[in-house]
Formats: C-alpha cells, sequence, structure tokens
C-alpha cells in the first residue's frame, strides 16, 4: 500500500451507514490519514455517530415525500461542496447518492461508492445508471448485484456487514447490556419493523399490524421482547420499545435468542452474529436479494412471504433443539474475505488492490 498520506470524506446519510463506515474512519486514522464525516439527521444517524464520539458535519435533514427529498439533496448538495471544496478530499466514500458523486467529481477527488440494496423500479434504476454511474470510479456490490461501471471500476464483495461485524472488530460485552436491565443469561427476542418508506421499497411490505401483535403476543410466552422500529410504534407496542441506546443494537443481537422482522439490514446483521432469524417480505421469491439466499443456505436466516408461516417457524427454532447456529456463523466467517481490509486498500491504493486480484485470477486453479 502506498504510504502517502490520503485525505478521505465519508458521507454518512443512514443509521446503517455509521456502523458500515465506523471502523474504516478509525482504521484511516490510525494510520496517518485524515477523515470528514459528513451527515443527515435521518432517525437516530447523528445519535449514533456522537455515541461513538466522530466528529460530523450535519447538512440536512431528512424530508418527507419525492418534493421534500429533491429539496434537500439540493441543499445538502450546495453544503456539502463548500465543506469538502475546504476539505479538499482526494477519496470520497458513501452509498451511492448524487450530491456525494456530484461534488467529488467537481473537485477532482476519487469516488468509492458502496450499493447493497435492490432498485425496483425502472424510472429510478435509468436515473441511477444514466446519472449516477457515469461519474462513479470504484462500485462495490454484494455478488449477485449488477454493477454496471464501464469506466470504473467493478468489485464484487462479500457481506458488507461484516466490515464492522467481524470477529476481528467486534466483541460482544453482556456488562454494557446488563447495566440497560437486559438479562442476557434469560431468554428474549429482538424484532425491527421498516417503515417502507425509502426508494427501493417501493412496492414492498412486511409484517402487517395484525401480524406484529399476534408475533409480539407468542414471543412474550417464552421470554422477553425487544421492539425497534423506523416507524413510530402503536401505543400497543409502547412496553416493548427498546430498552437499551442504539449503538448497543449488536451486542443485543448478538445475545438474542431469536430475531424477527422485516428490516433488511438488521436481518443480516442477526445472520452475521449467529442469531436465528425470520423475515418477513413480499419481495421474496420474486426479487429476492443473493445475501439472504446465502444466508437461508446455510441455515442462518428463514425468508417468508407469508407471515403466518414465519409465526410457525419461529415457534419451532424456539421449542426446538438446534444450537449449533455459532458453528455456522463460524462457517461462513471463514469463507468470507476481509471487506473491511478490501475496502480500506480500496480507499487508499486501488491500483495494488486490482493488481491483487488480478493475479489471484491468474493463479487459480482452473475448475
Amino acid at each position: 500500500m502506498t504510504g502517502e498520506r490520503r485525505r478521505v470524506l465519508f458521507d454518512i446519510n443512514h443509521p446503517a451507514q455509521v456502523h458500515l463506515f465506523r471502523p474504516l474512519v478509525r482504521d484511516l486514522e490510525g494510520r496517518g490519514h485524515e477523515t470528514l464525516v459528513t451527515s443527515r439527521d435521518k432517525e437516530i444517524t447523528t445519535e449514533l455517530l456522537d455515541a461513538y464520539d466522530i466528529p460530523h458535519e450535519c447538512l440536512s435533514t431528512e424530508g418527507g415525500g419525492l418534493l421534500a427529498t429533491a429539496a434537500e439533496m439540493g441543499v445538502k448538495g450546495v453544503r456539502l461542496y463548500r465543506i469538502a471544496r475546504s476539505f479538499d478530499p482526494d477519496v470520497v466514500v458513501a452509498r451511492p447518492n448524487p450530491p456525494a458523486i456530484y461534488v467529488a467529481k467537481l473537485l477532482g477527488a476519487r469516488t468509492v461508492m458502496l450499493r447493497d440494496t435492490v432498485i425496483p423500479s425502472r424510472f429510478l434504476r435509468a436515473c441511477y445508471r444514466g446519472l449516477m454511474l457515469p461519474f462513479v470510479d470504484d462500485l462495490c456490490a454484494p455478488e449477485g448485484f449488477e454493477t454496471g461501471l464501464t469506466g470504473g471500476r467493478n468489485h464484487t464483495l462479500g457481506f458488507q456487514e461484516l466490515t464492522y461485524l467481524h470477529p476481528d472488530r467486534f466483541e460482544p460485552d453482556r456488562e454494557r447490556l446488563e447495566r440497560h436491565g437486559v438479562a442476557t443469561d434469560e431468554s428474549y427476542f429482538v424484532l425491527r419493523f421498516a417503515a417502507w418508506e425509502a426508494y427501493h421499497d417501493v412496492g414492498g411490505g412486511g409484517w402487517s399490524t395484525a401480524g406484529k401483535r399476534e408475533l409480539v403476543d407468542a414471543l412474550s410466552e417464552y421470554g422477553t421482547v425487544y421492539v425497534t422500529s423506523e416507524a413510530e410504534l402503536p401505543s400497543e407496542f409502547a412496553e416493548y420499545e427498546l430498552a437499551v441506546p442504539p449503538h448497543l443494537i449488536h451486542d443485543l443481537l448478538y445475545f438474542a435468542d431469536l430475531y424477527a422482522g422485516d428490516s433488511q439490514t438488521m436481518a443480516t446483521e442477526a445472520a452475521l452474529l449467529g442469531t436465528p432469524v425470520i423475515r418477513v417480505n413480499s419481495k421474496v421469491g420474486t426479487h429476492e436479494m443473493h445475501n439472504f439466499e446465502d444466508l437461508e443456505r446455510r441455515g442462518l436466516l428463514y425468508s417468508f412471504r407469508d407471515e403466518g408461516r414465519a409465526l410457525a417457524r419461529a415457534r419451532e427454532l424456539i421449542r426446538g433443539e438446534e444450537t449449533d447456529w455459532q458453528r455456522r456463523r463460524r462457517e461462513l466467517i471463514a469463507d468470507e474475505p476481509d471487506v473491511g481490509a478490501y475496502l480500506r486498500d480500496l480507499i487508499l491504493d486501488p491500483d495494488t488492490v486490482e493488481r491483487d486480484r488480478e493475479e489471484r485470477r491468474l493463479t487459480a486453479p482452473s475448475s
């Protein structure tokens, strides 16, 4: 890797991106590189950054609806340009979003974009391909995704969540949870419900209100239930609302007996931590993502369109004798590359990463 000092700007728009980019920020800073984090006030994004003691510049607040979001992106773009011009980044790292891509292009910075969601709308896919991809230098996506770069470099990565959940970077801590009233030696379950308002959620859906009620009632027979939701929870679920700070969610998932919900990211996180997952999503079987198919093949996650079948499987898992979840997790980790190290090296020296990849391809045994 090159010894040249880099200035790297991370643009963070969602809570999940805080977890994704945090180890990279720490790693780069520890190696003497300079970082700048910009943020968006969406759900608990800024709260998480503060909890992790990551300085950041908040550029905008989440808007409601298409017009408000478009206006927000305009305001954010102007503010990002001003801040970035002063920082003068060598590299801009983000999920694909127009302000980050265009500002990087205007300033002559290299763009590293990480994609992990399917875009269901033809119109949005056309905008993505025509208005963003031509300006991206390095695009990273899991296996099975169409990356689509013609002028830049495409990178197929494994589970991007392993950037922060790999055992080398994450060690669960019972005491942190117990200080917030979670008894890790007793049965408990974590439920996560999405708001279904993001662009990639168009046409999709998860647990119904009645299904959520039935799920909570059923799991309460076996242990404590913790519920977290993107949308405001109905008052009937208030007593189950998550009792720990958001930055401890992965500790909570690790020691849980079961995760159930319709959130994409948290379902993947729970499975990668070796916690059995029940996932309900209306797109199962039609527009399924490769990562969920892989996790289901490994016996770490179960996906359903029908919430009645999902609830029945949850009961079976709770009552059953399966105890090899951590073995399945270890096998997955052993099969996966170190995504965090790959991304760090890609940010610092993409040419070396490309040469190493080509050398591995040329020396790999033929099938």
